[in-house]
């Protein structure tokens, strides 16, 4: 995050870089556009809502809990003409992987807002012709899409970046939600979607054809969902029998919800059932694995599972064939072949 010291002079008024006015106060400090980061001891909160304790490592303020805080700006805020904000899908994270329209959109703006992790990700092309990269930590959701928004009303053209698709978990909600609630509209900002490739998709094609039939995805780790309604998703997929997708199948903190996922298919299907996992899809440490379901949870303290993990969990008619996962889609029962 790009700040500057500030002195512990408390409630001074301060004009940051974009247009907005911030107000700071003792060991305060302003980001480029108009969102103020408050630093106590080694946690930062910003105005918006996110906060992050750095000194445990990434993640470890995504328990749970809520903050009073609020947006810290509006739209009144900026004398600029709004310029342009797009959501941008990375897709799995290698370059190649990556739509040419993402590309485009990406070599167009101004300013790269994003996980630090998906930042790091984008090609030397990309960096190197933006004007300003902006990156947060884990849980720095909040407070890097509003960084997004405001550069946006201060005038520039701006990217907010996610890996896979920025419709699915991801931040594209969440940076309309922001802008109405400054006071802004999507067409002050010219606000576009550019889609990727969701990790279901890309992890589907390393393991063959998974997913050509009826498919629910769940985030184990999502901590903006509590347990029971997770479960009860689960439970309603599993019975179904839909091909189940798992989004963030474990964490640190969350390793019992990866435990009660394991318990709760295995009350719907059989043992044997094929269960395909990729980590870190297109990235250096890529790892694909087909294990059956009943030796998953055994799988969960090993470094094939994380948060840059995606389980697809075959439905009663998948089958391995050859090492590739095969879902078949009915085309069986009504053709020769």
């Amino acid at each position: 995050m790009s700040t500057e010291d500030t002195d512990t002079t408390a409630s001074t008024e301060t004009e940051t870089t974009c247009g907005a006015s911030a107000t700071t106060e003792a060991e305060a400090t302003d980001s480029k556009c108009g969102a103020s980061t408050t630093t106590d001891t080694e946690t930062t909160a910003s105005k918006c809502g996110a906060s992050a304790d750095d000194s445990s490592g990434s993640g470890s303020s995504c328990g749970g809990g809520s903050t009073d805080e609020k947006v810290g700006s509006t739209v009144d805020d900026f004398d600029a003409d709004p310029g342009r904000l797009v959501a941008v899908g990375l897709g799995p994270g290698q370059p190649e992987g990556m739509t040419e329209r993402a590309r485009g959109a990406l070599l167009d703006a101004e300013h790269v807002v994003g996980y630090t992790t998906y930042v790091d990700l984008l090609p030397d092309e990309v960096t190197e012709s933006a004007d300003e990269l902006y990156d947060t930590p884990m849980c720095g959701e909040v407070s890097r899409t509003e960084e997004a928004i405001d550069r946006a009303l201060a005038g520039n053209d701006v990217a907010i970046i996610g890996s896979g698709d920025p419709n699915v978990y991801a931040l594209a909600g969440l940076a309309l939600e922001i802008l109405e609630s400054k006071g802004g509209t999507a067409s002050m900002v010219d606000f576009e979607v550019v889609p990727g490739v969701p990790a279901a998709q890309s992890c589907g094609a390393r393991l063959g054809a998974p997913l050509v039939n009826d498919t629910v995805s769940i985030s184990l780790s999502d901590h903006l969902t509590d347990m029971p309604t997770i479960e009860s998703r689960l439970h309603a997929a599993a019975k179904e029998g839909f091909t189940v997708a798992i989004y963030n199948p474990w964490s640190r903190k969350r390793r019992e919800n990866f435990e009660k996922c394991c318990e709760i298919l295995l009350e719907h299907r059989d043992p044997e059932t094929p269960v395909g996992i990729v980590h870190g899809a297109g990235r250096e440490d890529e790892k694909t694995e087909i294990v059956d379901l009943g030796d998953l949870e055994g799988l969960g303290e090993t470094d094939l599972i994380d948060m840059t993990t995606t389980i697809i969990v075959g439905n009663e008619e998948t089958y391995v064939w050859d090492g590739r996962m095969v879902t078949p889609r009915g085309y069986e029962s009504k053709y020769d072949y």
